[in-house]
């Protein structure tokens, strides 16, 4: 816990020194409510996400922050008797619109999940699948994206010779890395990222967060995880999700070290959670 304060003092300061305009938020939500069933999931969220950073939404289990999460690509919507209310928007496109392209939409914001996903294929085609299907690329121009691609997440020197071995047969660290490489890919905007390093050691963890401080200067990431050290560690803001409900968001550093609203308080110092 004073290893969490110290960082989050830090990135305290840092953010004192560097006060700057602030940009029209990458993902807005305006009084957002989603259903299971009858069941209330999300209470009148209301969040502004800043584009080029990472933000952190952290909270006990079953707190509604992966539900959250999945609404910004409208993932939820696969699952039977989801209802939302509110307004979610990507820029300036209301996305709950029914004129809505899915696709387009999945293409915008990817999602990156709780444990690695490659598909049952080869290394190359894992990341030659998005392009491929979206019509994007194809021949030599297909073959310089999955380089490019693979160099962005640090995984070319070790597959460049390997590039058509099964994606299972890599160690979890470079199948999430593949999973990053494939989504991005497709040209994303925004990464969605549901709990990415929980199947992890420790070792793999430190490597996928310094891959996100690198990708945070072309994308928007938005991080759901349980591990408060690793939000202080990687996230400029933050917010804490209770039942359904948004109790807090900012500053990463302000909300770990000065919390507005008690129940922060009581989670960040593990009184419950």
């Amino acid at each position: 816990m004073e290893e969490l304060l110290i960082m989050s003092q830090a990135a305290l300061a840092d953010s004192v020194l560097k006060k700057e305009e602030v940009p029209a938020p990458k993902i807005q939500t305006k009084d957002l409510a989603l259903y299971y069933g009858n069941f209330r999931a999300l209470k009148n969220v209301d969040i502004s996400i800043p584009p080029q950073k990472i933000t952190a939404l952290i909270g006990p289990s079953g707190c509604g922050k992966s539900t959250l999460l999945r609404v910004f690509n409208r993932m939820n919507d696969l699952i039977r008797g989801v209802r939302i209310s509110g307004q979610v928007f990507l820029d300036d496109q209301d996305i709950y619109h029914p004129d809505t392209d899915l696709i387009a939409l999945r293409k915008r914001a990817g999602m990156v999940f709780q444990r690695p996903n490659p598909f049952p294929i080869s290394v190359f085609k894992n990341v030659a699948y998005g392009p491929s299907i979206h019509g994007m690329a194809s021949g030599r121009e297909l073959e310089s994206i999955v380089e490019r691609h693979l160099r962005a997440t640090g995984l070319w020197d070790d597959l460049k010779d390997k590039l058509h071995i099964p994606a299972l047969s890599l160690s979890p660290e470079q199948q999430q890395r593949l999973c990053i490489s494939r989504l991005l890919a497709v040209e994303p905007e925004v990464l969605l990222m549901d709990e990415p390093c929980s199947a992890l050691d420790p070792i793999a963890t430190a490597r996928i967060e310094d891959l996100l401080f690198e990708l945070k200067k072309d994308y928007t990431i938005v991080i759901v995880t349980h591990n408060m050290q690793q939000a202080a560690r990687v996230s400029s803001s933050a917010g804490f999700m209770l039942l359904g409900e948004l109790v807090e968001f900012g500053k990463t550093g302000q909300l770990f070290t000065n919390p507005i609203d008690p129940r922060t308080h009581d989670y960040i110092t593990g009184r419950f959670g």
